[in-house]
């Protein structure tokens, strides 16, 4: 979880998510709000991402500005829960 957390968060491409699944509703305003261990335990699921599902949180009221700031400055907005799997990625990792 913490690696999927920091592949989320931290990986990126000309400044931009590697995931091309994150970057769209990134760019869309949303949060990475909640990784969830065996959210997608089907065949395919356990193929492509060990399981792991992500949710994308859409706050209504933050999303032009949330979207504004990742094109801008290439900054993530993510939940408090992503956030300490990258800072718990980040300690353990030799990176």
């Amino acid at each position: 979880m913490r690696l999927c957390a920091w592949y989320l968060y931290g990986e990126k491409h000309r400044g931009y998510a590697l995931n091309p699944v994150a970057n769209f509703h990134l760019q869309n305003g949303s949060v990475l709000w909640r990784i969830n261990w065996m959210g997608d335990s089907s065949p395919r699921g356990l193929g492509a991402s060990c399981g792991m599902m992500v949710n994308y949180r859409y706050f209504l009221e933050d999303t032009a500005s949330n979207s504004a700031l990742y094109l801008a400055s290439k900054q993530v907005r993510a939940s408090e829960q992503v956030l300490a799997l990258v800072a718990q990625f980040q300690q353990n990792s030799k990176l």
